[in-house]
């Protein structure tokens, strides 16, 4: 089983990339979101100076964020970089568009600009609007050394639902899954792998990264310690985020949404958030990289527990072996700002499953 990071992307994300190529972690996933964490290309194109084996990419890039051919374009310029070692991972967004208010956008939209950006990658001439006007686009010196678009770039979506699925299953694509809890994880990927073979693809051939924040325990340190507040704590918070998103919108909660006591409480603290007419500035503030203060009181040990991999040694190696069997051929563990030094707990668990 590969293992990788995630990371909240930072200008000097290279340094932590480096030292995880070093502790044998085989990929590193940089956050695309806007005005919360770094530009993800200029803290790979670090990375990729910076290290030798490591894979990198987008951990993921939302289409409506950057048009299609200026992320062919960067991805070809990492690609010159560090050949052969650039994934771009891409989703219909969450944190990166409700950041700003936005919903997701839609699944076709998504497909149509992955067919732009690779037909880019292949020289082609692609169709591209852009101010109400279709114009065709394409690299127009590829024959000069300034970029790569000869060594292939993977392409992973970000799919939770039928529908992402399907498409990742028609353009035979790696699969990332946010994964809490094991058993939700494995229902999961069971479904994803249905699409998979329902595409006419051999089932051994599904790349599938669970994503997951947690915190590596000592002994009789509770999942609500200082530590794991840090390290997992934000990935709590999330389901905080998101139910104060859809009550504040009018929306029915999603499936898989927690109810508890404290997630209501978080919703009516919300509905306080200021300016009245954005209170989503307020709400993903630290989002996936630490918890406010105010929230932290709603941030339970119970809620850190149920939303991430926050166990003894033992207990996670377990969980990552049942997800491995399960399907899963990736465990990417996410990286909050200034726990950094959580990686060497991480790396001990990767030597389990080398």
């Amino acid at each position: 089983m590969d293992f990788g990071i995630a990371l909240p992307t930072a200008a000097d994300s290279w340094k932590v990339t480096k030292e995880a190529e070093e502790l044998g972690f085989t990929h590193a996933w940089f956050y695309d979101t806007q005005m919360l964490s770094a530009d993800c290309f200029v803290a790979m194109g670090a990375a990729a100076v910076n290290t030798k084996r490591i894979r990198l990419g987008t951990g993921v890039l939302v289409p409506s964020n950057r048009i299609a051919p200026v992320t062919a374009n960067a991805l070809a310029t990492l690609n010159q970089l560090a050949p052969g070692r650039i994934d771009f991972g891409v989703g219909t967004g969450f944190t990166a568009r409700r950041a700003m208010g936005f919903g997701a956008i839609k699944v076709k939209d998504m497909e149509a600009y992955i067919h732009q950006v690779y037909g880019l990658l292949r020289r082609e001439t692609v169709e591209f609007e852009m101010e109400g006007q279709k114009k065709k686009i394409r690299f127009l010196n590829p024959e000069l050394p300034l970029f790569n678009t000869k060594d292939p770039i993977a392409l992973h979506l970000s799919a939770f639902g039928p529908r992402t699925q399907a498409l990742t299953a028609k353009l035979r694509a790696g699969w990332i899954d946010f994964v809490g809890k094991v058993e939700n994880g494995i229902k999961e990927v069971e479904a994803m792998r249905g699409a998979w073979t329902a595409a006419g693809h051999a089932v051994g051939d599904l790349q599938a990264t669970a994503f997951a924040l947690g915190c590596v325990l000592a002994d009789g340190e509770p999942a609500d310690s200082p530590r794991a507040m840090a390290q997992a704590g934000p990935r709590a918070a999330v389901m905080l985020h998101r139910a104060a998103d859809e009550a504040l919108a009018g929306l029915k909660p999603g499936v898989a949404m927690l109810s508890t006591p404290e997630i209501e409480a978080y919703i009516a603290l919300a509905r306080g958030f200021e300016p009245r007419d954005a209170p989503y500035l307020e709400n993903h503030r630290g989002h996936l990289m630490f918890v406010k203060p105010e929230e932290k009181k709603f941030v339970t040990g119970e809620l850190i527990a149920a939303t991430s991999f926050t166990a003894g040694e033992a207990e996670i190696k377990r969980r990552i072996g049942a997800l491995r069997d399960g399907g899963y051929t990736q465990f990417t563990i996410q990286l909050v700002p200034g726990q950094e030094a959580a990686l060497a707990d991480w790396a001990k668990i990767r030597q389990a499953f080398a």
